[in-house]
């Protein structure tokens, strides 16, 4: 069978400014129970290209990121965010990850503390909603991103899936 093999195709990095963590406890959810972290977004900046089309932008606050810690190691993400293009125009951004690594890395992150990057598993799947028409095609495309958390920021980077 001859099925084209996906390519990546950057499009947009993203530094996002965060807050300290609200730490709201252990619940239950379907699949068992966890611990929710809820991170807010302060700000931040958004550079990049797409299909030709500028993706220069900012980050507005009042985001935040809606974590299920499942283990010592794990972490599911949920992001979800507005960005303001240097257009006027906004794109709203829901972004699921997974983010892992070893226990004494993920308590570094949990103390505030940088690790480096390569020693932590941060993946993302962001969808988005546009206000431009000729954005639309972002609605209808798959992207995958990868991530570095830092103790006062995330840095993101999104591509299309071709």
């Amino acid at each position: 069978m001859n099925l084209p093999t996906p390519q990546l195709e950057p499009i947009m990095q993203l530094t996002v400014q965060v807050a300290k963590p609200v730490e709201a406890g252990n619940v239950t959810h379907a699949l068992g129970t966890g611990k929710r972290r809820i991170i807010p977004i302060t700000g931040g900046t958004v550079q990049g290209t797409a299909r030709g089309q500028s993706m220069a932008g900012e980050v507005l606050p009042g985001g935040a990121d809606f974590q299920l810690v499942t283990s010592s190691t794990a972490a599911q993400l949920d992001a979800r965010y507005i960005i303001l293009l240097s257009d006027g125009s906004h794109i709203y951004i829901t972004n699921s990850a997974v983010r892992t690594g070893s226990e004494e890395d993920i308590a570094a992150l949990v103390r505030g503390e940088s690790v480096p990057p390569e020693r932590i598993y941060f993946r993302c799947a962001p969808r988005f909603e546009v206000e431009r028409a000729d954005l639309a095609w972002m609605t209808q495309t798959l992207f995958i991103g990868t991530g570095a958390r830092f103790p006062d920021r995330v840095e993101m980077v999104f591509y299309e899936v071709k």
